[in-house]
């Protein structure tokens, strides 16, 4: 094998299929990249037995063939190359890599070891905007659960049905739902699936994604397919919680904030809330005041007060400020944000209206 490729687009496609690698891989095999080689591309593949990944760029093959090499390797070499052609030849055991002034000899292995690409009859598959759909993903897959005793929750689930397209995820102390409508190719009545949260995120900040996204499912997988790119992710298998059943159906006081400042107030007001995470809301109908408030022994206390719209009455209640951070980062492009609240022991409920409608409940914490 015998090829020639330019360091830059090396590298991208090194990023786009580095994380199928397997960090802690028993196997070394399972640690390397495959390179295939064939009339005028290379084909890079990598998997960890849960994701799978392949990945072509253009390159100019002068022998055809296929191997393995070490991933972290391969990428911490790639990296420090000069911007120039990159030529790679296949040995016995090894691979030679030059690029201008500097060579390297990376031992290889056997690419008939390597775990062969799933082959996969799709059930449904559907097409989406990515930059949509990546900022939806954004704005809840930090709500997903690291708990790997209950694996339906570290999932997102997406659903797509007559142009709208919803995702929700929930560690059981919160939930995030957000949707819009946009036009999508799906040919059928209802799309749906649960995705994990982190490979959902991945997915969408891969370096080579395209305009639009294909996702497809089969029995037990989800695939992501765009431009020369092809993500295969194990699906969370099981019943997605019934989310609407959480939120509350009415409030007894709604406080509309203004997004930027009540972000900035919150970081403020929690650079006291070392030990404890907990921030106080206090609510004073009759002033159209919001205070906010934290105190620990050992460090102190602290408190700002907002201008704000009331609708309804008076209330105090308290939240993990971690969470709530988490609410207002993914509501960052939004310029109000409003609070719902029917009492101090009742879940708040955080809600903004846009491009894309968002809504955020969480559980308090003791006052």
């Amino acid at each position: 094998m015998k090829f020639t490729v330019s360091q830059s687009a090396l590298e991208r496609a090194i990023g786009v299929v580095s994380k199928g690698i397997g960090a802690q891989a028993t196997l070394p095999i399972l640690a390397g990249v495959l390179i295939h080689a064939e009339a005028g591309s290379i084909e890079f593949q990598t998997t960890n037995m849960n994701i799978s990944i392949r990945h072509s760029i253009p390159a100019n093959v002068e022998e055809e063939g296929s191997t393995v090499v070490s991933g972290k390797t391969l990428t911490n070499v790639v990296k420090n190359l000069p911007d120039s052609a990159v030529t790679f030849e296949d040995g016995a055991g090894s691979m030679s890599i030059t690029c201008e002034s500097a060579h390297f000899r990376l031992n290889t292995l056997d690419a008939a070891d390597f775990p062969e690409f799933p082959t996969l009859s799709l059930d449904q598959t559907v097409e989406l905007p990515s930059a949509l759909l990546s900022s939806m993903v954004d704005k809840v897959y930090k709500v997903t659960s690291k708990d790997t005793s209950r694996p339906i929750l570290a999932g997102v689930l997406l659903t797509v049905e007559d142009n709208t397209i919803r995702l929700v995820a929930t560690d059981s102390y919160r939930l995030a739902v957000c949707d819009t409508n946009t036009e999508t190719s799906s040919v059928e009545a209802r799309f749906e699936a649960i995705v994990p949260g982190g490979t959902f995120h991945d997915v969408l900040t891969l370096p080579s994604m395209t305009e639009t996204l294909s996702i497809g499912l089969a029995a037990s997988q989800i695939v992501f397919s765009f431009g020369s790119t092809t993500y295969v992710s194990r699906r969370i298998e099981g019943n997605f919680p019934n989310f609407r059943q959480l939120l509350p159906a009415t409030c007894n006081s709604t406080v509309r904030l203004d997004a930027s400042r009540f972000a900035q107030a919150l970081k403020r007001v929690s650079v006291i809330a070392t030990s404890n995470p907990s921030v106080r809301f206090d609510v004073d109908a009759d002033a159209g005041l919001l205070k906010l408030s934290a105190s620990t022994p050992d460090q102190g206390e602290s408190n700002e007060l907002l201008d704000v719209e009331v609708d309804g009455q008076s209330m105090s209640i308290a939240l993990n400020f971690h969470y709530v951070l988490d609410c207002v980062t993914a509501s960052a492009q939004d310029k109000e944000v409003s609070l719902e609240l029917l009492s101090a022991m009742q879940p708040a409920v955080f809600k903004s209206y846009a491009n894309i409608n968002y809504l955020y409940l969480l559980m308090p914490v003791r006052m």
